[in-house]
């Protein structure tokens, strides 16, 4: 076998090892995650077994890197007056001790007259999660921010003879394989650069020039509160009264594209489609997976017209 051909071998060889050696070594890392945001925008302090998290009081904060089960959490406000709130025992792993991004809320009005929180969503860990802009992003045990919920990734590639060199990092984590041949490599170097955003994790979203509100930085209704808004709309006879209602409800929240498609699966006919379509594309947390609500329509003219619609916004 020609010598060259063996260095390649070897070389694709090296690469397959060091790209499962870097996935193992991306799901050791992944650990549990917690989010916790104000329903009315107020800013609070966050404590996690006795520990401060945020130095500068936010109303939308995500703190990772949590290895235990679950932790005693305090909060307490920028506004002393409204008291604080102690959870002894918060949960971020679930029933089969997996690590998890999980969320709370805090309501500011419950039975008892005191903010409370609630227990929002919870989804399984990975690695590639990114939060939306206008949450403030901590390491557990560092009260300063780390991001704000974007990640830049610049890669240069580089030719270098002789011999074969892979090197990769993966979350901090650097993964060296050397051998020395006779031939030539292309050594991949990847810089990750966290861009920080303003630390403004309490601004509230604006309103845009067509009258919705700016969904992009909100999170999208619970499926339980989409359920119960869901079955409303069906047990609705006609087309003309679940589009008012269908409005009314989307008017007051967010929605994720794919519970935008299911409402207007409710409608009979391709005018009423469109015409909760283009309403509720304001208020879609996802826009850039707006695409799959064309699917809805029987008509060709239809999703011309939603397209025309959102390209004119």
């Amino acid at each position: 076998m020609p010598i060259k051909t063996i260095i390649y071998m070897r070389k694709f060889f090296l690469l397959a090892c060091a790209s499962l050696l870097c996935m193992s070594a991306i799901s050791q890392r992944v650990k549990s995650s917690l989010t916790i945001f104000s329903d009315d925008g107020k800013k609070f302090f966050l404590f996690l077994n006795g520990e401060k998290q945020n130095n500068d009081a936010q109303t939308n904060i995500r703190v990772e890197d949590l290895t235990q089960g679950y932790y005693n959490c305090k909060i307490l406000f920028e506004d002393e007056s409204m008291g604080e709130i102690v959870k002894k025992t918060l949960v971020v792993r679930d029933m089969d001790d997996s690590h998890q991004d999980v969320v709370y809320r805090i309501k500011p009005e419950t039975k008892s007259g005191k903010p409370a929180l609630r227990f929002f969503s919870a989804e399984p860990a990975r690695a590639d999660y990114e939060p939306a802009p206008n949450v403030v992003v901590y390491r557990y045990g560092n009260p300063v921010p780390t991001r704000g919920g974007r990640t830049v990734v610049t890669t240069t590639t580089t030719t270098t003879t002789p011999g074969t060199n892979v090197n990769m990092n993966v979350g901090g984590i650097d993964v060296n394989v050397n051998v020395n041949d006779e031939g030539y490599y292309e050594q991949t170097t990847t810089t990750t650069t966290v861009a920080s955003h303003d630390r403004g994790g309490d601004r509230r979203p604006a309103n845009n020039q067509r009258g919705g509100k700016d969904c992009s930085n909100r999170y999208a209704m619970s499926s339980s509160d989409f359920s119960q808004a869901l079955s409303t709309i069906k047990n609705t006879s006609f087309d003309e009264t679940k589009l008012s209602t269908a409005k009314q409800i989307v008017s007051s929240n967010c929605l994720k594209t794919d519970q935008v498609v299911q409402i207007c699966n409710q409608f009979s006919f391709d005018e009423s489609k469109l015409e909760f379509a283009k309403f509720a594309y304001l208020h879609t947390t996802d826009q850039s997976n707006y695409f799959k609500v064309s699917n809805v329509f029987s008509f060709s003219s239809s999703k011309e017209e939603l397209n025309n619609y959102i390209m004119g916004l």
